[in-house]
């Protein structure tokens, strides 16, 4: 344990204190597993961490937002099976996360990638044999969806949209807050058990629901911004047109790290694609047009509106809070009334013309 705590920054060590006062020792030989480690070579960032256009002040891997959604989980549950799935419920994110669901034609779910989940836990020998010997069914961890405290259906609040929330806005996507107001947030959420008798998230005091949605509504319009949409349709064609020519596989995307794709990318001749790579990742912002550009690279394209309506417990009872908060209704609306009605564009163009003109179209 000290060893795998040692190697994060202290921001994530504090963090990780910050959700779970222990460290559940039972994790780090599930964390150690070769299945595990691919994920710590991938970001959150969707790829765009990459590029200049972005506010990224760290590194946050797919494996340390898969552990702090399991510490969350540990901490209000103290349940291993439900821990482990909060674990595992990422293990299946390929390179550039969201992006191959961009490719895949997800843009506005975003989940295209999930169905491997079970698959590549029965394929990983090391947790398959760590399962067996603690007496647990791969179906109790294989999909975190039948725990609410781990997931839940939009708005509600779970682990794994806590977690995003509150590393993304510690700097992993863009800083909002710093510790101190992580730590207070967090410890005013508690699991309270509805009418419908399914448990979920919420918190205790309506002026930090307020802080968390005003906070979470800014992250989430930073997520499906114009410079975040173009970038991963941007990296979304290029994993598409490498893939058609045979010069990467969807295997890959599973098994390579994101820095051994990008050196892939940065020596792609075909099209042009390593000087545009290369100009995204310098460019510091996209144009918008109302219509159509001619002869570069642009896309019209939309993408999944993420957002939180916390329960609030108050003195009559247990509450939404836009329900009893026009600020958290205003800064939910502000998010879900996001349009994304023009066209993004930066001034480079793959060679082969027919084939930007048909992913072009392909995304009105």
């Amino acid at each position: 344990m000290e060893n795998y705590l040692q190697k994060l920054n202290p921001t994530l060590r504090e963090y990780f204190s910050i959700l779970s006062e222990d460290f559940p020792e039972f994790l780090l030989e599930y964390i150690n597993t070769p299945a595990m480690q691919k994920q710590d070579k991938i970001s959150i960032s969707c790829g765009t961490y990459y590029s200049e256009m972005f506010d990224t002040e760290f590194w946050y891997s797919s494996l340390e937002h898969s552990i702090a959604v399991a510490l969350i989980i540990w901490h209000f549950t103290k349940d291993k099976k439900q821990t482990l799935s909060g674990l595992f419920h990422d293990i299946s994110t390929p390179v550039f996360k969201h992006c191959i669901d961009f490719m895949n034609g997800d843009h506005e779910t975003q989940e295209s990638t999930e169905d491997l989940t079970k698959t590549l836990i029965l394929k990983s020998d090391e947790i398959m044999t760590l399962l067996k010997r603690d007496g647990i069914d791969i179906d109790e961890v294989a999909d975190y969806h039948i725990y609410p405290i781990a997931d839940n259906d939009t708005p509600m609040l779970s682990a794994d949209r806590l977690e995003y929330t509150l590393s993304n806005g510690l700097g992993a996507v863009k800083k909002v807050w710093d510790l101190d107001e992580v730590k207070e947030i967090y410890s005013n959420i508690e699991v309270f058990e509805k009418e419908n008798g399914i448990l979920e998230m919420g918190f205790t005091d309506i002026e930090l629901a307020n802080k968390f949605v005003e906070k979470m509504s800014e992250l989430s319009i930073y997520y499906m911004d114009d410079k975040r949409r173009f970038s991963m349709q941007f990296l979304a064609d290029i994993m598409k047109i490498m893939s058609e020519n045979n010069l990467i596989t969807i295997n890959d995307l599973y098994n390579m790290s994101e820095e051994e794709v990008v050196k892939k990318i940065e020596k792609c001749d075909l099209f042009n694609i390593s000087e545009c790579f290369k100009l995204w990742r310098n460019a510091c912002n996209v144009k918008t047009s109302s219509s159509q550009v001619a002869d570069v690279y642009s896309t019209n394209i939309k993408a999944k509106k993420r957002y939180i309506n916390p329960l609030v417990q108050t003195n009559n009872g247990l509450f939404r809070i836009n329900e009893i908060s026009q600020e958290a209704n205003n800064s939910i609306n502000k998010c879900m009334e996001y349009d994304f009605d023009r066209y993004l564009y930066i001034d480079f163009n793959f060679d082969n013309k027919e084939k930007a003109k048909s992913l072009s179209l392909s995304k009105k």
